[in-house]
């Protein structure tokens, strides 16, 4: 690429690309964005545009491009498109509050400001240079351009900051990367991103760019510094999400591309999880999750969508104060009509039931899913997996897991009637429910006898060449062993054992003549409990995990 290539160079636009909108003739691509500048203080100003003029200011800028008589690309060079920038922004600045009323006498500042915005997107080729930006104060400049007047401008300058900011380029240079990023963080850059987000309308082609190019900005920032989340939440984005995901417009990829944001920010994160539900954001997501009880998303990216705002739901509920929100806002009567109706919502559905219910915190909604007859919704995915949970990205195994997953939830949680009426659902129809919970136990006892030899050959050979098995690596053969099905297999097992300590007659003899049956052993269930009872709890109350152990070893004394 020579000189003259380097600075007529436009980055290809990631977020237009992905929008999927058809760009300009390649020949007026250059001039777009100074069109749409100038389009927009004739109006203001009530003028006409002359056709003459224009084509000549097209020409201008072309012939701007094409020179060959530009200095290389370097620190220089650098430094004086910085100083270039500053300049056209201060006058830009200057004209318009000398001549507020009168666009005319600023219209060209605020092109040729417009020019060197453009121009500058050569830096993102060279994030090695990034530090000038920093050091001469440009970043501070283009943040402060973010407020402009003219969203023209403003979304000139987005899109600059999402070239500058791209994951790609970032990772160029560590060192550069550092840099920007700590600059655009100390000047609150999504607080004034988010400003700059309430006033565009999104019915305008370039206005909805530039809220797609915003969220490309927060996605990089949030990728490359994780721990900006919480603060990106709080300085307005996250409230500008939820009434962003409500609105009621037809469903396009900024919809799309919030909803992927939304799940991001409340990933591994509580305080944003808090946040969320304290301006009502678990109604927002059961709302608009209500849309398709009834029907299955109508493309591949509503499906996307929808699978975002389940993410995000199931994410919140991680957190026992959004429980009581998710109860209050009858989440529960919603996910139960979800899997009777056996859209592709169901999947999803059933997941976020495991994490409605999971834990001391999932009492309260484990008593109200008895309360409106999820048993008999429950029951019937346990005794059969339906097929069309595959097309919904499920798999067997993991739809069997959630479903074991929130019975045992239920056997831990329920009192009363209704732990009466749980039990009683296993004595039904010839304890078939048991019978099905011991197929279970078998076919997942045979996974995980599989892995478990896998693994102890992989053992013998490290013993053999002198490896040292250390805490760490017993640790990731815990996890395969988990993965390969163990986990399910606990769950099973504590069904089995609480259900056994009922004092329900039929339902331990059943349980104990399929074993005997079958070959099975309730000393494998006692070591499969005890190990499960080791590894309990999530590492965070440990008061908790020793009286849950103390429980268990106790259920399995009288098995």
């Amino acid at each position: 690429m020579d000189v003259g290539e380097l600075l007529s160079y436009q980055p290809d636009r990631g977020a237009k690309r992905l929008r999927g909108i058809d760009d300009d003739d390649d020949d007026l691509k250059a001039s777009h964005k100074y069109g749409s500048v100038k389009r927009s203080y004739l109006e203001e100003s009530g003028a006409m545009v002359n056709d003459e003029e224009e084509d000549a200011s097209k020409k201008k800028i072309l012939d701007l491009m094409e020179t060959d008589e530009a200095e290389p690309l370097d620190e220089s060079s650098v430094k004086k498109m910085i100083l270039t920038f500053e300049k056209r922004a201060y006058k830009n600045q200057e004209l318009r509050i000398k001549f507020p009323e009168n666009p005319e006498k600023f219209m060209e500042s605020e092109l040729d400001l417009n020019d060197i915005i453009q121009e500058m997107h050569v830096i993102a080729t060279m994030p090695d240079l990034y530090h000038l930006l920093v050091e001469l104060n440009a970043v501070q400049s283009l943040i402060g351009l973010l407020g402009h007047e003219n969203t023209d401008v403003s979304i000139a300058v987005v899109d600059l900051l999402q070239e500058l900011t791209d994951i790609d380029t970032l990772h160029e240079s560590e060192e550069g990367a550092e840099v920007i990023i700590d600059a655009l963080l100390e000047g609150q850059v999504v607080a004034l991103l988010v400003q700059n987000l309430e006033r565009l309308d999104e019915t305008v082609k370039e206005e909805a760019d530039g809220v797609h190019n915003t969220l490309a900005i927060i996605e990089n920032l949030a990728e490359f510094r994780p721990e900006m989340c919480t603060e990106a939440a709080q300085q307005g984005l996250l409230q500008w999400m939820l009434k962003r995901v409500k609105a009621k417009i037809p469903f396009d990829a900024n919809k799309l591309y919030c909803s992927e944001i939304l799940a991001i920010l409340l990933q591994n994160n509580d305080v944003n999880r808090e946040l969320l539900g304290d301006q009502e954001g678990i109604d927002v997501l059961l709302q608009q999750l209500s849309l398709f009880k009834r029907h299955n998303p109508s493309t591949n990216e509503e499906l996307e969508m929808m699978e975002n705002l389940f993410d995000s739901l199931c994410s919140c509920l991680m957190l026992s104060s959004n429980r009581d929100r998710f109860l209050k806002g009858e989440g529960l009567q919603l996910m139960n009509l979800m899997l009777r109706e056996k859209k592709m919502s169901r999947a999803s559905a059933l997941k976020v039931l495991d994490h409605a219910v999971i834990g001391p915190e999932g009492s309260d909604n484990c008593h109200k899913f008895v309360d409106i007859l999820g048993l008999r919704t429950i029951f019937p995915l346990f005794m059969k997996t339906p097929k069309k949970m595959k097309k919904a990205g499920m798999t067997e195994k993991e739809h069997e897991e959630h479903v074991c997953s929130i019975l045992s939830s239920m056997l831990r949680n329920l009192k009363g009637q209704q732990r009466t009426r749980l039990l009683n659902k296993f004595t039904e129809n010839d304890c078939e429910k048991v019978d099905r919970l011991m197929e279970l136990h078998f076919k997942y006892l045979e996974a995980v006898q599989i892995a478990d030899k896998k693994i102890d050959g992989e053992k013998h050979d490290m013993v053999r060449q002198g490896e040292i098995i250390d805490d760490d690596m017993e640790d990731e053969f815990y996890l395969r062993r988990l993965d390969a099905g163990l986990f399910v297999l606990q769950l099973v097992c504590y069904i089995m054992v609480e259900s056994c300590n009922a004092g329900i007659s039929q339902i331990r003899q059943r349980v104990h003549q399929i074993l005997n049956m079958r070959g099975g052993s309730t000393k494998v269930v006692r070591h499969i409990m005890r190990e499960y009872a080791e590894n309990i709890g999530d590492g965070k109350n440990d008061e908790f995990k020793e009286s849950e152990q103390k429980r268990i070893l106790a259920l399995l004394e009288n098995f």
